[in-house]
């Protein structure tokens, strides 16, 4: 696991393949928790291709020196994240 919110990654590799590839990140807080906006996406065996970008938002916890995951939230689709941005843009009103 990591020591620091900028070691934190949701890349994996499974046999030679990266099934699931980091794009971006994003972090939105750090401290004993941390939050963290990722932009990734997995790959499709069935197509041997990477799917579509997807969006996960992950917390942390650090606890022994180390980050470990506590909870997860994935954004399915652009259309998803455009709904949310629309939702906090109309809370929180753009500026």
């Amino acid at each position: 696991m990591a020591e620091t919110v900028e070691e934190l990654t949701i890349s994996y590799e499974e046999d030679g393949v990266v099934v699931t590839e980091e794009l971006d990140k994003v972090v939105l807080s750090k401290g004993a928790w941390a939050t963290v906006l990722f932009k990734y996406r997995s790959w499709d065996k069935a197509k041997a291709d990477y799917g579509p970008v997807a969006f996960t938002i992950r917390r942390y916890r650090k606890t022994g020196g180390e980050y470990k995951q506590q909870s997860k939230f994935t954004i399915s689709s652009e259309d998803q994240a455009r709904k949310i941005i629309d939702a906090l843009n109309g809370w929180i009103g753009a500026k």
